[in-house]
């Protein structure tokens, strides 16, 4: 997700480092940068207007079919286990939504680049229709026909939406200083939205009488929809930079940041647990012999709570650091999936989903503000979030087909919750180490400044 424009984006909100002096601060997980544009970009900004608001209307509805399409997959998780893809086992379905996760990021080291060249409408426009023909070939996907499925949902409807998640996000950065952290929230929350908005579509359409076909092309139509609004609302203000980002450059610098190499590390390994929950509470609920309507609204309980940890990770961390909320967060994760061991019952699952949402979203919220404190030159940040994003974004790609491998066909549920809770633990053991080794480092730097006053001062 590398994009020197993102870079070029001011935040006037909450700081999260724990100086607070000349500290950036977050927007859920979209890009973050310093308090003032370099000289050759435009110092004039609208902070509003017609434009400007059309363009962020934009932003939010791609937010809401893109990655708040992608983080409904649980719905989709269980229709195909139970009803559509029975031939297979629950690994092999995990793989098409954590596919279709994994390209969200990854393909932002190329979307990022081609942003930072001008091919904004190019990306946003492809990435639409795209999206768009994905859905309506999986609506004409056949039962059991698991390629027909992966192809179009998996990988398709995944590129597309990578396609889309940097421009979308960076484009702001057009129109707004003093006011870019209140409007990149409101961006933020789109996808946030729609990841409680889509399961409700489709749980109720793909229980009722339309039929699957029927119902993804419903779901399609709507989707087709708002992102044609949002392209006809998005337009862009100010001329690409002269110069782009290094990546080789950076990859090297990254390689000897010990800091920064065990954040990656971190995110890694958190995130094969991370989605677990995500991808099967709905599923859980419903072989718990929890009532299925309930069932089909335990996704929309987790990811409303994910909304409101990403919304209050900007003012916790202010008080706490960022490092010190990550760690916070990522050890509650893991504990709260060692907790689904004992879910059973309605209540099991109303307890879990709003504390690991809650959670989640508090990571969510912090992990590029994290990296944003580990990268010493700002100029590097989209660079190095495109290879964070790109390094950590495997174990999301592994992490429910590996649980979903776990759980087998007799669903034992234990197995995988335990799987998913220790490997989330080690991610945060990773976070800890980075913490440790940063206040080692800042401690030895304090130490040599004043042997430097003494020194100067006999």
């Amino acid at each position: 997700m590398a994009s020197e424009s993102k870079l070029q984006t001011p935040y006037t909100g909450p700081p999260f480092q724990e100086d607070k002096e000349g500290s950036e601060t977050l927007v859920g997980e979209h890009p973050i940068v310093k308090d003032s544009d370099p000289p050759s970009r435009s110092d004039e900004f609208p902070e509003g207007g017609l434009a400007a608001w059309a363009t962020v209307f934009g932003s939010f509805l791609i937010q809401f079919c893109g990655f708040g399409y992608s983080t409904s997959f649980g719905v989709y998780q269980d229709f195909y286990a139970q009803h559509y893809l029975t031939n297979q086992t629950t690994s092999a379905i995990s793989w098409i939504g954590s596919l279709n996760a994994f390209l969200v990021t990854g393909v932002g080291l190329v979307s990022g680049s081609l942003y930072d060249r001008g091919y904004f409408y190019h990306l946003v426009i492809a990435g639409s229709l795209l999206q768009s023909f994905s859905l309506f070939m999986l609506s004409l996907s056949k039962p059991n026909q698991y390629y027909q499925i992966f192809l179009a949902q998996g990988l398709g409807s995944g590129i597309a939406t990578g396609l889309m998640f940097v421009p979308s996000t960076a484009v702001i950065a057009h129109y707004f200083r003093r006011k870019r952290t209140l409007v990149l929230t409101f961006v933020a929350s789109g996808s946030s939205l729609g990841a409680t908005i889509h399961p409700i579509m489709l749980n109720n359409l793909l229980s009722g009488p339309l039929g699957f076909a029927n119902a993804i092309r419903a779901s399609a139509g709507l989707v087709s929809a708002l992102l044609l609004i949002a392209c006809l609302c998005m337009r862009t203000r100010l001329d690409p930079p002269t110069t782009t980002v290094n990546y080789t450059a950076a990859a090297r610098k990254c390689i000897r940041d010990i800091p920064f190499i065990l954040m990656i590390a971190g995110g890694f390994f958190f995130q094969i647990g991370l989605y677990y929950p995500m991808f099967f509470l709905q599923l859980d609920s419903i072989k718990h012999g929890i009532s299925v309507t309930f069932s089909f609204y335990s996704l929309v309980i987790l990811n409303v709570s994910n909304c409101a940890g990403r919304v209050t990770s900007g003012f916790i961390a202010a008080y706490t650091g960022v490092p010190n909320l990550t760690i916070v967060a990522t050890i509650s994760c893991g504990v709260l999936n060692l907790g689904l061991i004992g879910l059973r019952n309605l209540a099991d699952v109303v307890v879990l989903g709003v504390l690991y949402g809650y959670f989640a979203g508090l990571y969510i919220g912090v992990w590029v503000p994290l990296m944003a404190n580990l990268t010493p030159d700002l100029s590097e940040l989209g660079a190095r979030m495109g290879i964070c994003f790109f390094m950590s974004g495997f174990g999301t790609l592994i992490g429910t087909p590996i649980s979903g491998a776990l759980l087998t066909s007799n669903y034992t549920w234990w197995i995988p919750s335990l799987f998913s809770g220790v490997i989330a633990l080690v991610g945060s053991m990773m976070y800890i180490i980075m913490r440790l080794m940063l206040s080692d480092g800042r401690s030895k730097k304090r130490h040599s400044s004043r042997l430097e006053v003494l020194e100067s001062h006999p």
